[in-house]
């Protein structure tokens, strides 16, 4: 959903470097707010030294707008919360049954910019879809990724001092009626669809290590996962 200056490369080009640690949090289901906020305290007080990390989440239903967000996309959301956020783009749908990760990365360490960063995430989706021989896309000024026209998975980013945070949307195996909603990512009849309506697999624990791996590739990642979570509670 955030706007890339140019196009990527046919592949992007993982990381040839040795790996380098990243902490990986399973965050289960939650809320959409305690975890925006926990990323955001997170990325103001993390040190040069701290490791990378990658959350991954399972929302409660919400609507998110981002700051290029119009309030005429969010068309009826009846039951479903909305919420204004500090990612870039337009309008998209969390819910269960869609892996949500927040790559919380410092781009200097790893000598990549924005571009290269949205570029890497869209292949390590392109390339976990291709586990099931699903062949899926990017699209040149509409950052995400789809398969024969419907989009499967959403980017919203944020990048502050270098360090990343927000992150992707990735729909697995959920109910796509509340996209019906809104005008996902602000384009008016923009179809969407799931790994489980092409034929993949309906787990979520099938599809989440294999995207993580990919990310992993993807950024040259040695991923160490750990039971600990985040501070939930605190106020922003």
């Amino acid at each position: 959903m955030d706007a890339v200056a140019d196009s990527c490369p046919a592949e992007a080009a993982p990381e040839d470097r040795a790996p380098r640690p990243a902490l990986v949090r399973d965050l289960g289901r939650q809320a959409y707010e305690p975890v925006w906020r926990a990323m955001q305290r997170f990325t103001d007080q993390r040190s040069d030294t701290d490791a990378d990390e990658l959350w991954v989440v399972e929302h409660d239903p919400v609507f998110t707008l981002g700051q290029a967000g119009k309030d005429e996309h969010v068309l009826a959301p009846g039951d479903i919360p909305v919420l204004h956020v500090d990612r870039g783009g337009q309008v998209t749908y969390h819910g269960p049954g869609q892996i949500v990760v927040y790559p919380l990365l410092r781009l200097p360490r790893l000598g990549i910019g924005v571009r290269d960063y949205v570029c890497r995430i869209e292949q390590a989706i392109i390339d976990t879809l291709g586990e099931w021989n699903i062949g899926a896309e990017r699209r040149e000024g509409a950052p995400g990724v789809y398969v024969g026209g419907a989009k499967i998975a959403a980017l919203g980013i944020r990048v502050r001092r270098g360090c990343t945070f927000h992150g992707l949307a990735f729909n697995v195996a959920m109910d796509l009626e509340p996209f019906h909603r809104i005008n996902p990512c602000g384009y008016q009849g923009l179809q969407v669809t799931s790994v489980v309506d092409l034929g993949g697999p309906s787990g979520m624990e099938a599809v989440k290590p294999v995207l993580l791996d990919h990310l992993a590739r993807q950024f040259g990642l040695l991923l160490q996962h750990t039971p600990e979570l985040p501070d939930l509670s605190a106020a922003a």
